[in-house]
């Protein structure tokens, strides 16, 4: 797996996949446990959607 998402899309991504966690935990609806989605794909860097429709937020590395 290449690594598509960077920078601040992957801490917005945990952050927002551990909020979710938090209210399904604390009685929120069954449907705010798919914060794991957001939560996965910013621990891993890798989003398949992004490589669906193309986008890649992590930055251009140089080489040399």
């Amino acid at each position: 797996m290449k690594t598509n998402v960077g920078g601040i899309d992957r801490i917005l991504r945990i952050l927002l996949g551990l909020a979710m966690i938090a209210w399904a935990l604390s009685g929120g609806p069954l449907w705010a446990w798919l914060g794991v989605v957001p939560l996965a794909t910013g621990l891993f860097k890798f989003c398949a959607l992004y490589t669906l429709i193309g986008v890649n937020t992590c930055p251009v590395k140089n080489p040399g």
